[in-house]
């Protein structure tokens, strides 16, 4: 399916303090990882996304760690569920990235490595977010169908290499974030994915989209050599 050589990685599950919660979330680095990616799911969604997973296996075999987090305790996945008022409450979800990121940066098998976030739907919006609060970790971010006009007023002050990822038939969202991309002032580039919905369910899109991602994340999340031999 990939090109890149598939590499071993450990996998566990890990409970992440943030704030007055714990969240759940699954943990993989790759022997010799160079780079750390959190995922920040969508609208109803989960850290089981098959979606996700697919995109997170990509980054895997590239040598990239993942970490793919609950960003809702199950008690507010219940309130959301007939709400669906938490899923689009981007400063909580950037809260929580933020202190997911701190965490990975304070565990020993991840210190070292550089966070990027890979955000879909309004999880997109969230990671711009996070990434502007946290300018000095957070090395590159990647848009899946995204919503990264509800980043806001933090668009301009997002100084991470930012990718935005558009199924070519997804109107309305193409059009957020052309909206959002013409207000980011860092390294950026829009892709729009030819004959994709908003899920990328079409055969060989959400390939496209791992692809894109896994060369965007390894581009600017491995260490330089300078650091390499620190």
């Amino acid at each position: 399916m990939f090109d890149t050589p598939r590499t071993s990685w450990t996998e566990r599950l890990v409970h992440v303090p943030v704030g007055r919660v714990r969240l759940e979330g699954d943990l993989r680095v790759p022997t010799g990882a160079q780079g750390a990616v959190h995922f920040a799911h969508g609208s109803g969604s989960s850290r089981h996304s098959p979606r996700n997973r697919f995109v997170a296996e990509a980054l895997n075999a590239a040598g990239l760690g993942t970490l793919l987090i609950d960003l809702l305790t199950p008690e507010e996945e219940a309130v959301d569920l007939r709400t669906a008022h938490l899923r689009f409450d981007i400063g909580l979800l950037a809260e929580r990235l933020v202190g997911a990121a701190d965490w990975l940066a304070a565990q020993p098998d991840t210190a070292h490595l550089r966070v990027g976030y890979f955000g879909a739907s309004t999880g997109g919006g969230a990671a711009l977010v996070a990434a502007a609060e946290r300018p000095e970790l957070v090395g590159a971010v990647v848009s899946r169908g995204g919503r990264p006009d509800l980043a806001g007023a933090a668009l301009p002050d997002v100084r991470a290499p930012t990718l935005l990822i558009v199924g070519g038939r997804d109107l309305p969202v193409i059009e957020m974030n052309r909206a959002a991309f013409e207000q980011l002032e860092c390294e950026k580039r829009l892709e729009i994915v030819p004959g994709a919905t908003h899920l990328f369910e079409e055969p060989g899109a959400l390939e496209q989209v791992a692809r894109l991602a896994r060369d965007w994340f390894a581009r600017h999340l491995r260490l330089a050599p300078a650091e390499e031999e620190a």
